[in-house]
């Protein structure tokens, strides 16, 4: 069977490009699709064929879970079975191909774990170059009621509107813990069915006239009325969360599996780039 007609190859390249089984490809998606399976065959045939491969084993237990990852998208057994049919498969030869996987990639991590550690200089340089992955600028939580203007419907006219909100403004000086409660019975912001809450977020993602106000609050505050372009608001912080910039003692871990996964794939490039080719007719055999 050739590179370019080995269907879980073929499968895995048309949900990688365009997230959808080959059979539904145009021809101009069928022909790309089948060029990167071509490709990725080969490859994986160089990287099976290294000495790094010959002492690898895929345990039984990794192949099952592979297959069991697979087979535990389908609602039954039936509909699995029926996909692979539809993509050319079957529970051998998708087994068969999944062991293949299984020991390129291990090949890949065996390879890339000889790629020289990670030192405390390029941490700190990683870390000077790009403060802005380190700093976190001020978040306040936060949840509110929303009472839209729509003259379309007299509850909803301006005038009514306020009116509405402004009594739930009163209840809430009477009693502010009811917050969520009188949210989830009035507000007509999808947020409701959470009692309005919005979360965490930081300046610049609401209504400049809701932002303005929630950075404005201080802990458990409730705002006055606020009217915006879809109508009046009452917002109350729940939390406030300065900004910080992470120490570079803090990052250190982060910083140094980030660079290391970079390194590995940098390692494992160039040593895909050294291996020997391989003929067409160990390609097509194969």
């Amino acid at each position: 069977m050739t590179s370019v007609t080995e269907p879980y190859t073929l499968l895995r390249a048309a949900f990688a490009l365009f997230e959808k089984p080959p059979v539904e490809l145009s021809p101009e998606e069928l022909s790309r699709t089948e060029t990167q399976a071509r490709n990725e065959f080969t490859l994986e045939t160089r990287v099976l064929k290294s000495p790094e491969a010959a002492a690898v084993i895929v345990p039984e237990k990794e192949l099952e879970f592979a297959f069991s990852e697979i087979r535990d998208r389908f609602e039954n057994n039936e509909a699995f079975e029926n996909a692979l049919a539809v993509n050319a498969l079957t529970v051998e030869t998708l087994k068969t191909a999944l062991v293949r996987q299984c020991k390129v990639n291990a090949v890949l991590e065996r390879v890339s774990s000889h790629s020289p550690a990670i030192s405390d200089v390029e941490i700190g340089l990683y870390y000077h170059s790009h403060p802005e992955k380190f700093y976190r600028p001020e978040q306040r939580t936060a949840r509110h009621i929303l009472i839209s203007i729509n003259p379309d419907y007299p509850e909803n006219t301006r005038e009514n509107s306020l009116q509405r909100i402004e009594e739930i403004a009163e209840k809430l000086k009477r009693k502010p813990h009811k917050f969520a409660a009188l949210a989830l019975k009035n507000s007509e912001c999808p947020t409701a069915f959470n009692g309005g809450e919005l979360g965490a977020v930081i300046a610049g993602k609401l209504y400049p006239e809701l932002d303005a106000v929630l950075f404005a609050l201080k802990e458990n505050e409730i705002s006055h009325v606020v009217e915006t372009e879809i109508g009046f608001h009452l917002i109350q912080c729940l939390k406030i969360s300065h900004a910080e910039t992470m120490s570079l003692k803090k990052a250190t871990p982060k910083i140094r599996q980030l660079l290391k996964e970079r390194q590995q794939r940098v390692f494992q490039k160039m040593w895909l780039a050294n291996l020997p080719k391989i003929s067409e007719s160990y390609d097509q055999r194969n």
